[in-house]
């Protein structure tokens, strides 16, 4: 932890949160600056006491003290888990145990990299995808073929969001003439997903102890001669799920001794 007087570690990394700031300088009746704050800075009335906090945040240090990598949220009350965190920086195992599925031309693993999760909570759904020996399958932009994809079933108050996909190599298929993109070797996709936190979402998951994630991982495999039909795999997960962990109020000051009450 650290003690930052007058917030100079802040505003040297340049983290300084400077909507909070100007609210309390200015006031909330610009309405693009009262939403900013709603969703940087805090969903109450502010107060002295946003006055140098900080866009919440990641830094990632190596054992030098220097900073390989940094992640800022998008909204303060959603936060990456460290798990997620390590997952996409590629450190660590799989977290949680997974599930097999074979097909004739792939493997898959997948998880969660969480068992258990807050509302707010950004997290991923890991499948970890391996092809067959001579086996290859389409990355995104194969024309003609069924590329790549994850699809997970829509329900309320839980988000995903845009996938990134991983490099992918050119598969050059003589006989056509043909350059594609696809993936030969093991690749690893993670699925990003976060359970709402407004007030709707906590009242519609109060009383529940887990979330249950359904989807659809399409692809389409080719060998050296034989070009398979798309192919289309169910998937499921089941998370335990938390309320979302609201900061301790701070315990009232026990007045001083002779003091009046």
């Amino acid at each position: 932890m650290l003690s930052d007087v007058g917030s100079a570690t802040i505003t040297a990394y340049g983290i300084l949160a400077t909507i909070a700031v100007e609210a309390l300088d200015k006031g909330l009746d610009d309405p693009v600056l009262a939403a900013d704050v709603r969703v940087h800075v805090t969903q109450n009335a502010v107060n002295e006491r946003v006055r140098g906090i900080p866009y919440p945040g990641s830094f990632i240090v190596d054992r030098q003290g220097r900073v390989t990598s940094r992640f800022f949220e998008d909204f303060f009350r959603e936060r990456n888990t460290v798990s997620n965190l390590m997952l996409k920086l590629g450190q660590g195992g799989a977290p949680v145990p997974g599930t097999q599925v074979s097909t004739g031309q792939i493997e898959i693993k997948t998880y969660p990299t969480d068992a258990v999760v807050a509302l707010g909570n950004r997290f991923s759904l890991v499948l970890e995808i391996t092809p067959h020996k001579g086996m290859h399958v389409y990355a995104p932009g194969a024309a003609g073929y069924r590329s790549v994809a994850l699809t997970v079933a829509p329900q309320p108050f839980v988000r995903t969001l845009p996938m990134q996909f991983p490099s992918s190599e050119i598969y050059f298929f003589r006989p056509l003439n043909e350059r594609v993109p696809v993936y030969q070797k093991p690749f690893t996709l993670l699925q990003e997903v976060i359970p709402e936190v407004t007030a709707e979402a906590e009242a519609a998951f109060r009383g529940k102890d887990t979330l249950t994630l359904t989807g659809t991982f399409e692809y389409q495999a080719c060998d050296d001669k034989i070009c398979y039909n798309p192919a289309s795999v169910p998937l499921s997960w089941t998370l335990a799920i938390k309320p979302f962990e609201r900061p301790a109020p701070r315990p009232a000051a026990a007045p001083a001794r002779g003091a009046a009450r």
